[in-house]
């Protein structure tokens, strides 16, 4: 019924950094049935909420009706190593970015492990619109494979009315950590505070330029960064931070965590080669952490805090299939807020609401990145 536009989108369209049509040729050889996937198209997309049309043999969890969001964690779970955590399958992919039959579709096809209840009290749209990126943020953030954040938590987060950032500034809030919510213009300060956050940087206003080239960068900002984390913390330093725009923030992020704090990063979209000085992570025992999408399990999780009302879709804008690469081309070029959205055979916005009363008591943090 709907989907939604997420960075692997834009990646895949442009052709960065690799074709994903490698990805599907890599997935055809693993066996008669991955075949399919193997085509001279690519359906992309690795978000969907909509309605489950039919189930192959051995689905039992779910039945054709069902309204469901899917994650995009495609798991094959043949060998041993992806059995404690699923990420950790050999055979583990992104669903409509490693995979054919993604949620940019009319139709999509996926494993019964990835699918998830539908919330009650969201359109379409609004449901299709948290899955990647509010799982992402989970792991990275809450789970104990990733910062394994507690209440008190400083918690840096570089974008944070974006589509990532977004989640993570509601699970800092929710979880009783302190966001400082970086951002790049005075209108995604707002954002963020209407979310709650009290502690933002405009990087804008700020003038930060942490590299002096495209080869060296400069410490002076990354100290002048830090000076204004304390100003706005009242002296603490971050205990956690959530990286994930790259080579352009990484120095500083690595400088500004604390003694014995965490970086936890994925995604890269400001470039993957990232630089730090060393000096500052290993003398002061500091940790960087991968992390990349979420299992079956921490997936689940990040949803039921959806259904339970307590992280809400940062939505902002829908186009309609005939308009997908425009929506691709707003992420691309950072022009979004939150998540932008597709609707794919929803024919219009605000269907598929079956619980009324509890939308109306979460309605206007549903809207909040609504028309910005």
């Amino acid at each position: 019924m709907a989907s939604s536009v997420n960075y692997n989108t834009v990646w895949t369209s442009i052709f960065e950094p690799v074709s994903t049509f490698g990805f599907l040729e890599r997935y055809g050889r693993l066996s008669d049935l991955t075949k399919r996937h193997d085509l001279p198209y690519h359906v992309v997309g690795s978000d969907l909420a909509g309605v489950v049309l039919a189930v192959g043999p051995g689905v039992n969890r779910w039945k054709a009706g069902d309204e469901v969001v899917a994650h995009c964690l495609s798991v094959e779970l043949e060998d041993p190593a992806g059995h404690d955590d699923t990420m950790m399958d050999p055979q583990q992919r992104i669903w409509g970015f490693e995979t054919n039959f993604g949620g940019l579709a009319e139709l999509a096809l996926v494993k019964s492990n990835q699918l998830l209840p539908k919330p009650a009290h969201l359109t379409w749209e609004e449901a299709a619109a948290p899955g990647l990126v509010n799982a992402t943020a989970y792991r990275q953030l809450v789970s104990h494979n990733g910062a394994n954040m507690k209440q008190g938590d400083t918690v840096l987060i570089w974008g944070a009315s974006g589509g990532l950032g977004s989640y993570a500034t509601q699970m800092a809030l929710n979880g009783g950590a302190i966001p400082v919510c970086v951002v790049s213009s005075p209108e995604k300060a707002e954002i963020v505070k209407r979310m709650g956050a009290e502690l933002v940087i405009d990087r804008s206003a700020e003038g930060y330029r942490f590299w002096k080239d495209e080869h060296e960068q400069d410490p002076k900002e990354w100290q002048r960064l830090g000076k204004k984390i304390r100003e706005l913390t009242g002296g603490d330093d971050i205990d956690i931070v959530f990286e994930h725009p790259g080579r352009e923030t990484f120095g500083a992020s690595v400088y500004v965590a604390k003694k014995g704090g965490t970086i936890v990063t994925c995604a890269s979209t400001s470039g993957y080669l990232h630089q730090f000085d060393n000096r500052y992570l290993w003398m002061n025992l500091k940790r960087i952490i991968g992390s990349h999408f979420a299992n079956y399990k921490e997936a689940y999780e990040a949803n039921r805090l959806i259904d339970k009302g307590l992280i809400h879709p940062t939505l902002s804008k829908v186009y309609g299939m005939e308009d997908v690469g425009q929506a691709a081309r707003d992420v691309q070029t950072n022009t979004h807020q939150g998540k932008v959205g597709v609707l794919t055979l929803a024919p219009t916005e605000g269907l598929g609401v079956r619980d009324t009363a509890k939308r109306e008591q979460h309605l206007d943090a549903i809207n909040r990145f609504r028309g910005l």
